[in-house]
């Protein structure tokens, strides 16, 4: 994983300040993202991303500024959004998966094979040709993390990937992501996703509560959401 590092990072949005001194390094290999409503999750997801620069402070890989050297950050960071369709853009399946290897400087053959190689990885081959407007949802958010596999970044930030999916769906994208060789950042309302992950992030008000491992900050987390009223609805800790 190449090393994501933040360095007193902070970003406002409009009246909100989103995201205040929020300092750390990255390189375990599961790390997941919690907090409840406006705690500034996805802001960060998409900071590590490359997505949103910070107002002050630094966000960089491997010493590369993220926000400015978009060329790195496209290589190295992947994001999974919530809703996949706001992410995808394109008619079929094999069109919306190749776009991002066009992007990266692949010629459109050598992107259509390998557009190829990762349905067939994944028992989807079938899917090629199929109208991504006709796809369920899960089958929706499957073709964008396809998308961003195939790209092969060292770090995928999945931001509240499996909202919305009954529940054998959201297990088999689970299994999905489970089996992905890159590293992970998942940003989460709901703690049973992310119980085995290696650590966690706890953000309340744009700023980091706790840090560590998930069997320490996570009992933590929930206490505090039903204090809060929060765990009854887990909805209502989504961004």
């Amino acid at each position: 994983m190449p090393r994501l590092a933040f360095r007193d990072v902070s970003v406002r949005l409009g009246q909100k300040q989103a995201l205040s001194g929020v300092s750390f390094e990255m390189q375990e290999r599961r790390v997941a993202i919690v907090g409840r409503n406006g705690s500034g999750k996805t802001t960060l997801g998409r900071v590590i991303a490359g997505l949103q620069a910070p107002d002050s402070g630094q966000a960089r890989v491997d010493g590369a500024d993220l926000a400015r050297d978009r060329k790195t950050a496209l290589r190295s960071v992947g994001i999974l959004f919530q809703n996949p369709d706001h992410q995808i853009i394109f008619p079929t399946v094999e069109e919306e998966i190749a776009f991002g290897l066009v992007q990266l400087g692949r010629s459109r053959d050598q992107a259509a094979r390998e557009t190829a190689e990762i349905l067939a990885r994944f028992g989807k081959a079938h899917w090629a040709k199929a109208a991504t407007h006709a796809l369920s949802q899960g089958q929706k958010q499957l073709v964008c993390l396809l998308s961003v596999l195939a790209m092969n970044p060292a770090l995928v930030v999945l931001d509240e990937p499996y909202s919305g999916l009954d529940i054998p769906t959201r297990l088999q994208l689970m299994r999905y992501v489970d089996g992905i060789a890159a590293h992970v950042v998942q940003i989460t309302h709901d703690p049973q996703t992310v119980r085995d992950f290696d650590r966690v992030l706890w953000l309340d008000d744009g700023r980091i509560r706790r840090d560590g491992p998930a069997a320490a900050v996570l009992p933590e987390f929930e206490r505090q959401m039903r204090t809060w009223g929060g765990l009854d609805d887990l909805a209502h800790l989504a961004d």
